[in-house]
């Protein structure tokens, strides 16, 4: 059998397909492992280029593999499955895996560390406490309006008035819906306790990397766009500029061009929509507060403001964010004010 140079590695909870091909392509082995088995069978396979999609575990398995001496590329899933011929079953994957690794031209994806992962899983756990704050929020306002009580929008409006009317016993409310509602209440204080601990966690890891304070210092960057930006970006070696950053949020103009015709349209939407969203809301408190400011940043927001609007001024900036993060990150330097 020829030597084995790449093999294509199809990821799964418990069962693995691999299919490993030679220098010239060809396939030249077939072969199903268990979890058990992965660790051991690549510890005693010589060194060569293992391809995988960027898929739940992948960054495990490829930190795992890079210690075992090889080398490890993640492929998005989306430009592995032009390669796939046939019918779709694990080995055809495995292969079409395989065939997208050596391409010359393909995006790879930078294989996370621990750290990146532990930030990533902090801003994940801590969506979702918001969001169940936000669903009780919204559903004990609809359910107290069915007893004629209004409550003003806002969080802080609900907390303010929940006391007051579990207090008030001339508010019409039973017995039996406000036992329902003290639980609500300690339910809601339970959450906003999760968001507290999360928020902590987070401002802790921003004061402790230098990384993170030096993002700071791009107008738009608080703790929360700059930790998620450095779990996303890490030291920006995955990127060759800062434009490429920006293309992966989707902040880029799409586009959709034939016949030597060139036809942008609206900003991509591709990539990490959450990051993209921080982004945005950062470029957005940035220019509310740009009018009147003399520095060149500001004076270039007031000009894009006026000739193409307020919108496409926030997303032009969350795009020169983007970029500029990059380059802070890449270059291990400081936001100049000019």
């Amino acid at each position: 059998m020829n030597k084995i140079t790449t093999i294509g590695l199809d990821l799964a909870k418990n069962v693995f397909h691999l299919v490993g091909c030679d220098a010239r392509g060809q396939r030249q082995l077939k072969k199903q492992l268990s979890r058990r088995q992965m660790l051991n069978y690549f510890a005693n396979l010589p060194s060569c280029l293992i391809g995988m999609e960027a898929c739940g575990t992948a960054h495990y398995w490829a930190r795992e593999l890079q210690a075992l001496g090889h080398e490890v590329k993640l492929i998005p899933a989306q430009h592995v499955k032009a390669y796939l011929r046939g019918n779709k079953n694990d080995y055809n994957d495995a292969q079409a895996i395989a065939e997208a690794v050596v391409r010359p031209q393909m995006r790879f994806v930078a294989i996370k560390t621990p750290e990146e992962q532990d930030i990533q899983a902090l801003h994940r756990l801590r969506t979702r406490r918001v969001a169940e704050r936000t669903a009780l929020c919204n559903q004990l306002r609809g359910l107290l309006s069915e007893y004629g009580i209004v409550i003003p929008r806002g969080i802080t409006a609900l907390k303010r008035y929940l006391p007051r009317l579990l207090e008030d016993a001339e508010n019409g409310l039973s017995d039996r819906f406000r036992r329902f509602l003290k639980q609500a209440s300690g339910q809601l204080e339970e959450l906003e306790a999760h968001i507290d601990f999360f928020d902590e966690e987070m401002a802790q890891f921003s004061h402790q990397h230098e990384a993170c304070q030096r993002l700071q210092t791009i107008p738009g960057f608080g703790v929360v766009v700059s930790s998620v930006f450095f779990a996303q970006v890490g030291n920006g070696e995955a990127f060759r500029r800062g434009r490429d950053v920006a293309a992966s949020l989707g902040l880029v103009p799409r586009q959709y061009s034939s016949g030597g015709k060139e036809v942008l349209l609206g900003i991509s939407k591709r990539g990490d929509s959450y990051l993209r969203g921080l982004l945005i809301h950062g470029a957005r408190a940035v220019v509310r507060h740009a009018a009147g400011k003399q520095d060149r940043l500001s004076r270039w927001i007031q000009r894009l403001v006026e000739r193409r609007g307020h919108n496409k001024a926030v997303v032009a900036l969350a795009n020169k964010m983007a970029r500029m993060g990059w380059a802070i990150l890449a270059h291990k330097t400081t936001y100049q004010e000019a």
